[in-house]
């Protein structure tokens, strides 16, 4: 109910938008008259806000091309390696990068933020790697395009993801979570570690995640801890 509410607000915004878009190039190109008006950039700023609201975003590119590899240009392909309903399991590969070579470069896997933002937010990471390692990334499905027969999709499906990917990957893999994901990456490598998992990663590093997030309380924290459960329930 709640996805088809969102879409027929999109839709309805939608000649708002478009209005809001033209509007705001009518205050601003320098072919229009109207940008030599006064207080003509702040009607131009405030259209492009309100263009920017209903606007339609894409997921963007990862853009990554080639890397440099021992001082010479290599060609990178993305493949995805698993295709699940909520994420897809990306390989940035190598071309003519002979299979030796890659062997003795690190095998990473980065967990990329599910809560709102799409994998390509850690392009600059990935290509920083990519000289390197032999780059993994979770790339998150955005939900709006989720099929509801794909069922629901929780934590402990979010951690069984994660140790999928990873006994893929393993042993010899490295794991790197950034922000969001490093509590289901702390708990799907703790279960992996107490079930005695012979892939099990050999590295785990987390980075600005919320462990434990009582240290440097914020809003966010505080509204958890003033309201019930059952508030969360009603209006979240």
């Amino acid at each position: 109910m709640l996805y088809q509410l969102h879409e027929l607000q999109r839709q309805w915004l939608n000649p708002l938008t478009s209005f809001a878009e033209s509007a705001a190039s009518l205050y601003s190109h320098p072919s229009s008259p109207l940008s030599y008006t006064p207080f003509s950039r702040e009607i131009s700023a405030g259209y492009d806000l309100l263009h920017r609201v209903g606007k339609l975003y894409d997921k963007p590119l990862f853009g990554i091309h080639d890397t440099i590899v021992n001082g010479r240009h290599v060609a990178v392909t993305e493949e995805t390696v698993i295709d699940k309903p909520f994420c897809r399991l990306q390989h940035f590969r190598k071309e003519d990068f002979k299979h030796s070579n890659r062997a003795k470069q690190p095998t990473v896997l980065i967990a990329a933020p599910l809560s709102g933002h799409h994998a390509t937010l850690l392009r600059d990471t990935v290509r920083a790697m990519l000289p390197e390692h032999d780059v993994y990334i979770t790339d998150w499905v955005d939900a709006r395009i989720v099929p509801v027969s794909s069922g629901e999709f929780h934590l402990d499906d979010y951690i069984a993801y994660i140790i999928e990917f990873v006994q893929h990957l393993g042993p010899n893999l490295h794991v790197i979570s950034v922000c969001q994901p490093t509590v289901p990456v702390l708990a799907a490598l703790s279960l992996m570690a107490a079930n005695k998992d012979p892939k099990s990663p050999r590295s785990m590093t987390m980075m600005g995640g919320p462990i434990d997030s009582r240290r440097n309380p914020t809003q966010v924290n505080n509204l958890a801890t003033t309201k019930p459960i059952e508030w969360f329930e009603r209006n979240v």
